[in-house]
């Protein structure tokens, strides 16, 4: 309950500072006079909910980022299992992945345009492209950090290459996965906006930039207050996605008077009944 609380009185907090600064129309360095007020923003965004346009708005951006997201995250995971996993694939595709890693996604939209035969399309493509290399790289991290020992083991026990990946790759490299994707659908929501704002046809970036384009400041605001609470929903429901798949791992928590307290032993067996000399790898 503090910690909601501490929240809320955060967030007033930084509303209040807005109101007062945007009213008392202050102009040191910063012109906050050239800002909309909090109360501006909120009738406009009252205004915005109660017509059509800004639902179809909200669900077109929300299909092209779950769609481009959803695209990303299957090849990315299965592009940086593969390179990870095989040297000749990596020879083949490293040099390609790593020379159009470093292009802004947001650079391909020309190239989108040119590509492809509608602009719905090409904004996929610029949204997948986003995320596929965040989740790309930290697929490929994690999963050559991977212990050797865990793959081992399962050969060991007659276990063929499709138990390897399914008992030992992916879930032993599903929390890096998952940070991977985490930041992957936080630029996703940077790259689709701008597309729209570019090539779209309706969308919340597009509408922002309409917005902007006709000088209606709290209309501008409305787009900017529901891209963040949008980005800030789906990165949570990838991170609560992520937390439940990997609800084996051991967690660490804060609480008052300590630094960490671990909700979950890190190895089955105690340290002081280890044999001299045994590590946690031999305990397998």
């Amino acid at each position: 309950m503090t910690r909601y609380l501490v929240r809320a009185a955060s967030l007033t907090a930084a509303l209040t500072a807005w109101q007062l600064l945007t009213s008392l129309n202050v102009d040191l360095w910063l012109r906050f006079s050239q800002f909309p007020t909090v109360a501006d923003v909120a009738r406009a965004f009252g205004d915005r909910l109660g017509g059509d346009d800004y639902w179809t708005d909200l669900t077109d951006s929300l299909t092209r980022i779950l769609t481009g997201f959803l695209l990303a995250a299957v090849l990315g995971v299965a592009t940086g299992v593969t390179v990870a996993r095989s040297r000749f694939a990596e020879d083949l595709l490293g040099p390609v992945l790593e020379v159009v890693r470093p292009i802004p996604a947001i650079a391909l939209v020309p190239v989108a345009i040119l590509l492809f035969p509608s602009n719905e399309q090409g904004i996929v493509f610029i949204t997948c492209t986003a995320a596929f290399f965040p989740v790309l790289v930290s697929t490929r991290h994690a999963v050559r950090a991977l212990t050797p020992v865990w793959e081992e083991a399962v050969r060991t026990m007659g276990g063929g290459r499709w138990r390897v990946l399914g008992s030992v790759i992916l879930p032993g490299a599903l929390p890096g996965i998952f940070g991977g994707l985490s930041v992957g659908i936080g630029v996703s929501w940077i790259c689709v906006i701008s597309a729209e704002m570019i090539s779209g046809q309706y969308g919340v970036g597009y509408r922002t930039w309409q917005d902007y384009t006709v000088v209606d400041y709290p209309g501008v605001f409305v787009g900017m207050v529901t891209i963040g609470v949008l980005g800030w929903l789906t990165s949570t429901a990838v991170e609560r996605v992520g937390r439940w798949l990997t609800r084996w791992l051991p967690r660490t928590e804060y609480v008052t008077g300590a630094r960490v307290r671990k909700t979950a032993p890190v190895s089955p067996t105690p340290a002081l009944e280890r044999p001299e000399g045994v590590r946690d790898e031999h305990l397998v």
